[in-house]
């Protein structure tokens, strides 16, 4: 098996990385983003630092990690991680997340892996989002490959095998680590749980027909993200009136790019990555199942582990409470704390730009917010023992 294979796919090699990124200062499309999201820069003096850099890692060391580290300063409160200790030195793994940011999941991810001086992985992206060339240029010099998700019936299981087989042949040749969401697309209410056609997809390569060996051979680790606050919150409880107004609704690409910016650029608050264990352990009683019950059995080790993972936050436990009616204040917040909460979700509330909401509208889209905000503690509260949370 050659890296050739997967040129349509795979990350830009280094050879061709000065060539391609000659060719995407260029591009006026660029030019544009960069001055969006950094307005103060001399993008002259940016393109020069920018036509020095030789390789993918140090594009990411050099260029994306001050970039990020300037996001982190601007638009949160603190970033940080904790299970270092269960990272495997010297193993390439596939880390499954949740999925709660468009752009920076993967991007955060990696920034906690330079500063603990790991190794950065690659990053599956979807080719929806890809929506003009010189994007797919940008993300494939951005050690991402891509999942493609515009193909027919008939072609989607070649794409599925030709993926995994990319997969596989990253993690077990390359050695190369891969961050992959649990689910196609963000759950907009944050209650997390894995498709198993990411599994399954994930099993379809590898030595033998054996969907445990496939899948054992990718080293899977969970990733539990815990976002303190979510830009996008008051756009996912619009889309929730949209679609509850018209359940033939669709957002357009222009929602899409809105939410990947609001999610770049606007406040999260603090932010929290938890590396799990790497599941291979938990398969021991699984060497005579069958492929479904491999793949459900993956499914929930993967779901306990980000869930149990949980970094949670005063504004999850004051949302639980008011949906559910219960009262965890004492130990969990305090009384400014519910002032924050209100006022906060109060604004998000007042941008929606939709004509003519009704006070039984705005309280469904209140709702809708708290069920963002508590599912978290609501899944987490199943994975682990009562006590240890409240």
């Amino acid at each position: 098996m050659e890296a050739s294979q997967f040129d349509d796919i795979r990350p830009y090699d280094d050879h061709l990385f000065k060539e391609k990124i000659a060719e995407l200062v260029r591009e006026p499309g660029f030019e544009h983003a960069v001055r969006y999201v950094m307005p103060d820069v001399d993008y002259e003096e940016f393109v020069k630092n920018l036509i020095t850099v030789e390789t993918q890692n140090d594009f990411q060391v050099k260029i994306m990690g001050p970039f990020l580290e300037m996001l982190v300063a601007h638009t949160t409160h603190g970033l940080s991680m904790d299970g270092i200790e269960n990272y495997q030195p010297g193993s390439a793994h596939v880390f499954i997340t949740n999925h709660r940011d468009i752009v920076l999941d993967a991007s955060f991810l990696n920034l906690c892996f330079i500063r603990n001086s790991l190794p950065i992985t690659q990053v599956a992206i979807g080719n929806n989002l890809l929506i003009y060339e010189w994007i797919t240029d940008l993300v494939k010099l951005n050690r991402s490959f891509i999942v493609k998700r515009d193909t027919g019936v008939r072609e989607a299981l070649s794409a599925a095998k030709h993926l995994s087989a990319y997969i596989h042949f990253a993690v077990t040749r390359q050695n190369e680590s891969i961050w992959i969401a649990q689910r196609e697309g963000r759950a907009k209410d944050s209650n997390d749980f894995t498709q198993e056609s990411v599994l399954k997809m994930l099993s379809l390569a590898g030595k033998d027909e054996d969907a445990l060996a496939n899948l054992m051979e990718l080293n899977i680790m969970p990733v539990s993200i815990s976002y303190e606050f979510d830009p996008n919150d008051y756009l996912k409880a619009r889309e929730f009136l949209l679609k509850r107004r018209n359940p033939d609704f669709k957002k357009t690409q222009r929602d899409d790019l809105f939410s990947m910016e609001t999610g770049l650029l606007r406040q999260k608050g603090r932010v929290h990555f938890h590396l799990g264990k790497c599941i291979n352990g938990e398969f021991s009683e699984l060497v005579d199942a069958g492929r479904s019950e491999i793949l459900r059995k993956a499914c929930g080790v993967i779901d306990r582990s980000i869930h149990s993972g949980y970094h949670l936050y005063p504004i999850n436990y004051i949302a639980y409470d008011e949906l559910y009616g219960t009262h965890y204040s004492d130990k969990n917040y305090t009384r400014a704390d519910v002032d924050a909460f209100n006022a906060y979700i109060d604004g998000q509330l007042a941008k929606v730009d939709v004509a003519d909401i009704t006070g039984e509208e705005r309280a469904f889209m209140r709702t809708s917010m708290l069920q963002m905000y508590a599912n978290p503690l609501k899944n987490k509260l199943a994975a682990l023992d009562f006590s240890d949370i409240i």
